[in-house]
């Protein structure tokens, strides 16, 4: 695998800002219908106007739940960070990260049957600068990366600035990006025969875990590190768990790739943030991290069940799976109508989805689909009155 020049990428396009206004149950207008004759940028205009809509039910952006974050924890992890003479918290760190919180990473990672060590890790701003270090490790311009059918945005953004081709019909490709724990946007799982189809390719796999520790039934599973580490680069990430706004992710790339790869880091990030590094490290400390993961499967496991009811109740003609684990579902409406309009129909009926093309990598329309998140709306009951308010409009428009 040769390493590229390297290139700026766009941020991800999946998450929106939710409205922080009370949620009222008369549903809000937002006012004269955008005009829809726009490129695909016409997305962005309308997240922004439905984040503005005040009591807009957002099932979009894929945000966990603000109600979950642990706050109190934090602040009280962030001032002992700041007591440790002589605050290291505040000073420069190394590229790869603190050893403490690599080893561990490396230690979840051992428990799931991956053999990593502390040295394995490199911390990284998020999980999408992993990916992006990653990416900047498979064959040059025009390398042909497979990548579900639908999939995340941030990681097919990145793929196309760096001019990769997006494969999703299973054809020949130079490497693969998935998320085998739990996919997004449909919240799969690898199954036992796609798993050992990959790994029989013997090519490159970028496995991106950031759900991993969100799946329903139970602790995470095996992952693809632990069967190929010689061509696995794991991504993983503290945003679903804990809180985005950390920006702690890490990668774990092949041994024989790690010093290239932390040149890469090095050139453009010289150091891994040491301010969220130390609070995490406090709260892994003192906290049961996983007897929180436990409370938010659960969590988010009866979320997933409650809009799975409100859509059988008021959109029945509706196709969808349930989810493995994750945040959303992906949803299949029995009738094909502008994908754009819809959405900017939903925005004045107080509600808003994720559009389906976002997730294709080749942008397509058609099958028409959108992506319902349960995860951050304010209350349960907002479910149901969100789904209530998609199906009147879908009365109106399909």
């Amino acid at each position: 695998m040769d390493v590229p020049a390297r290139a700026t990428h766009p941020p991800p396009s999946s998450h929106t800002r939710p409205s922080q206004a009370p949620i009222s149950r008369d549903p809000p207008r937002s006012g004269t219908r955008l005009s829809l004759g726009l490129g695909l940028g016409r997305f962005d205009a309308l997240t922004r106007r439905a984040a503005d809509t005040p009591g807009l039910i957002s099932f979009a952006g894929g945000l966990p739940a603000p109600g979950e974050f642990p706050r109190s924890k934090l602040a009280a992890s962030f001032v002992r960070a700041l007591q440790i003479p002589p605050c290291p918290a505040l000073q420069y760190g190394w590229p790869e990260g603190d050893g403490d919180l690599r080893s561990w990473i490396a230690g979840q990672l051992r428990r799931r049957g991956a053999s990593v060590a502390r040295d394995d890790v490199i911390v990284t701003s998020g999980a999408q600068q992993a990916v992006s270090l990653a990416a900047q490790m498979i064959r040059g311009p025009g390398a042909r990366i497979g990548v579900d059918p639908e999939s995340y945005p941030g990681a097919l953004d990145l793929f196309q600035a760096r001019r990769a081709t997006l494969v999703d019909d299973g054809s020949h490709v130079d490497a693969y990006y998935l998320m085998p724990a739990v996919s997004s946007p449909r919240g799969r799982r690898l199954s036992p025969r796609e798993r050992a189809k990959v790994l029989s390719t013997l090519r490159p796999i970028i496995e991106d875990d950031a759900y991993a520790d969100l799946c329903f039934d139970g602790p995470a599973p095996r992952p693809l590190l632990a069967e190929a580490p010689d061509r696995v680069f794991h991504v993983g990430t503290f945003s679903k768990t804990l809180c985005p706004g950390l920006r702690v992710g890490w990668l774990v790339p092949p041994r024989a790739l790690r010093a290239d790869v932390l040149k890469l880091k090095q050139a453009d990030d010289p150091q891994a943030a040491s301010l969220p590094q130390a609070i995490l490290e406090d709260y892994l400390r003192n906290e049961d991290f996983d007897q929180r993961l436990v409370r938010l499967r659960e969590f988010y496991a009866r979320r997933a069940a409650r809009m799975e009811q409100a859509l059988r109740r008021y959109l029945p003609g509706w196709r969808f799976e349930s989810p493995a684990g994750g945040f959303a579902l992906w949803v299949e409406p029995d009738a094909e109508p502008n994908e754009a309009f819809f959405l900017a129909a939903a925005i004045e009926h107080g509600v808003a989805f994720d559009p389906g093309s976002l997730f294709r990598a080749n942008g397509a329309v058609t099958p028409f689909a959108l992506r319902l998140s349960f995860s951050s709306v304010a209350r349960d009951e907002d479910l149901d009155e969100g789904v209530r308010r998609l199906a009147r409009c879908w009365t109106e428009v399909a």
